[in-house]
């Protein structure tokens, strides 16, 4: 059994809540157990690493942290943040999801 959310990878999200709102981004990753995302470009923290191979000096990198699903909304193709809908598409046998204030469907 798997959860079902209202996000997924690819979407474009406006955080609604916490220190990064109002910022908008691409969802990278999405951890369906833990109802947490990774936005690119939002909820940035600071992570000391030590030189490797990849960064050879070590220092201090910015990197994106997960945030909770429930303060993320989807942006329509309007550009608007609205609530998700499903309902039953074209084929019965499979749901699509749509835009709660215009209606349309989001790919």
């Amino acid at each position: 059994m798997f959860k079902k959310l209202h996000i997924k990878k690819g979407d474009n999200v406006m955080v609604i809540a916490g220190n990064s709102k109002g910022l908008h981004g691409k969802i990278l990753f999405v951890d369906v157990d833990k109802s947490k995302a990774i936005v690119e470009g939002v909820n940035l923290v600071s992570k000391h690493t030590k030189p490797n191979a990849e960064n050879p000096k070590g220092g201090i990198i910015k990197k994106e942290a997960p945030i909770h699903i429930s303060n993320l909304k989807i942006i329509d193709g309007a550009g608007n943040a609205t609530r998700i809908g499903r309902r039953l598409g074209e084929k019965k046998n499979k749901s699509i999801r749509y835009s709660k204030k215009t209606g349309e469907v989001i790919k």
